[in-house]
This record gives structure tokens, C-alpha cells and sequence, in this order.
């Protein structure tokens, strides 16, 4: 049995359909799962709940962790390390490899190529939260108490993919025939990771014994796109006029007086003032090369139209 926890992601989605390649035993945890192949599994579970959680992963061979919280520091603050120890503990009483789907928050501030030996460093709320259950997993490993590895992406776009910068800035608002918006410095390269890919290197990892125990960054194109090439790219698909606006700091502070979500995303801003490049050359040597950018974006755009 493979399990998913947090499965209704564009994440679990993608992962879950990839996962047939490797088991016809697949298990899709949520709160409201939902079957993404005909012969899944599902089970409702609260991963903030003990024994919710060990009744998940009970029977499961290899576990991955891919849930999602609403983007809020408080929130992420009381609710990852309790999510992170249960999932922890239960995998170690059932003796289940676990994959946990990361991002890059944990790295802080760097100007320039992310690898994964860029030093924890974190300058955020989120990032701090992200280094402390990275740092749980990561002690549980190294000491042997459980086979694990972390798979990190880049920010993300593809289809499927709504709860993205790219998503909301740039797809609906072409798609609605309004000029799109793009957060900080248009000019500066900023790596995305494509979902199929992401979901697709997930399960190829989780199955791979030689892949547990480190830290993999998950497929990403490595050309340097800039938030300007990305709207025009976009722009050229949508067949609209590349119209956008740069959301300024001051702006993005006036708009989150009023938008929760907005105001969270203000302490990321630094993401957006240096070039953000995102390396996964370890895990496209072994295994496969990322999908490249104009045939993400193609993929990406004919869902909408």
C-alpha cells in the first residue's frame, strides 16, 4: 500500500496518478478524498488528529506526505509540528518509508542558485516553520529511526495548478481579458517547477531505495526566466496583448489591509529581489530532464482555453 496524506492537492493528484506505474494499492487520505484512479482507496482523516493519523498510514509500505495549510503564519506555526510528529511517529510504528513534499522557504534569502546543500537560513515566519519540520524529519533519519527523503519544489505552475502566483495573476486574468500582475522585480530570473513533473519525480523517488535518506530538489527547467518572458510567454498563448502591471511593496502593504492572504504573502517578498534559480542538476543527471518552459506554459494555457 502506498499512502498519500493530503491528497486533494494539485500535488496528491498528480502524484496518485503516477503512483499506478509502481502499485495498484493506493491510498488517498483527506479530510474529503476523492478518487483520482478507479481502484483507489480513500479515507477521510484529520492529519491533526493521533490516532486519525495512524489508522492512515497502518498497512502502508511508503507514505508521502504532500498536505497543504491555509497560507497563514499562525496557522502553520500551531498546526506543522503536530501534523509532522504524527505522521512521524506512525510511519515509525508501522515501519512506512515517508517522502515529505517541500518548498524552499527553510533556505532564507539567496541570491542566485538554490542547490541542496544551500544552507538552512530562514527570514520568514513560514521559513522558520518549514526548517522546524524539515529538522524533525531530517534528526528521525539520521539517527535511523525511519527511511525518509524530502522532495523539494520550486514555486509551481501547470494545469490544475489554482492555488499559484501564476494561476492568479497572470492565467485568470488573461483568461477574463485583463492585464495581468506580476509581484516585485519583472526583470529577474525566478524558477517554476511543472506539476507533472513534480508529481512524476515524487513517485519515482518514493519507489527508488537509493533515493531515501537525502534531500532531492524536484525537476526544473534550468533556463532563466524572468516574470516579464513568463507574462509574454503566457500572453502569446492566451493570444492576448502582454499587458501587466508590477505590484510594488507599498501597494502590496495598502492591499493587504484589506486581504488576509495578500498581507501573508508580504514577508515573501523577498523571493522576488534577487534572481530565485532553483538547481535540481542531482535529480535530472539520475533520472529524468524537466520539462522546458514553453511546452509547460503551452500545457498549461489550453486548460483554460
Amino acid at each position: 500500500m502506498q499512502t498519500i496524506l493530503g491528497s486533494g492537492g494539485v500535488i496528491g493528484i498528480e502524484l496518485a496518478g503516477y503512483l499506478q506505474k509502481y502499485t495498484d494499492r493506493i491510498r488517498l487520505v483527506s479530510r474529503t478524498p476523492k478518487k483520482v484512479n478507479s481502484g483507489d482507496e480513500t479515507f477521510s482523516a484529520d492529519l491533526l488528529d493521533r490516532q486519525q493519523v495512524m489508522k492512515a498510514v497502518e498497512g502502508s509500505g511508503i507514505v508521502y506526505l504532500t498536505a497543504g495549510l491555509p497560507y497563514d503564519s499562525k496557522i502553520w506555526a500551531e498546526n506543522w509540528p503536530v501534523i509532522m510528529t504524527n505522521v512521524i511517529e506512525a510511519c515509525k510504528k508501522y515501519d512506512s518509508k515517508l517522502v515529505f513534499f517541500d518548498n524552499v522557504y527553510m533556505y532564507g534569502k539567496v541570491d542566485g542558485k538554490m542547490t541542496e546543500e544551500t544552507p538552512v537560513n530562514p527570514c520568514s515566519r513560514k521559513g522558520e516553520v518549514r526548517a522546524k519540520i524539515a529538522g524533525l524529519l531530517l534528526d528521525e533519519m539520521k539517527i535511523g529511526n525511519i527511511r525518509g527523503l524530502i522532495a523539494r519544489s520550486a514555486d509551481f505552475y501547470g494545469p490544475g495548478a489554482t492555488n499559484t502566483a501564476v494561476h492568479l495573476l497572470i492565467c485568470e486574468k488573461f483568461r477574463n481579458g485583463k492585464k495581468s500582475n506580476w509581484p516585485g522585480n519583472d526583470k529577474l530570473a525566478h524558477s517554476f517547477t511543472y506539476t507533472p513533473d513534480a508529481g512524476k519525480a515524487t513517485a519515482l523517488l518514493g519507489n527508488t531505495e537509493e533515493a531515501y535518506n537525502q534531500v532531492w530538489h524536484l525537476p526544473t527547467s534550468p533556463e532563466k526566466i524572468t516574470g516579464e518572458e513568463m507574462i509574454n510567454m503566457f500572453a502569446k498563448e492566451f493570444s492576448v496583448p502582454a499587458r501587466y502591471s508590477r505590484l510594488r511593496p507599498l501597494m502590496m502593504k495598502m492591499a493587504g489591509m484589506f486581504n488576509k492572504t495578500v498581507k501573508e504573502m508580504l514577508e515573501m517578498m523577498y523571493q522576488m529581489e534577487y534572481d530565485y534559480i532553483f538547481d535540481s542538476s542531482k535529480f535530472n543527471n539520475k533520472f529524468f530532464k524537466p520539462t522546458n518552459y514553453l511546452q509547460g506554459i503551452k500545457d498549461t494555457a489550453k486548460i483554460y482555453k
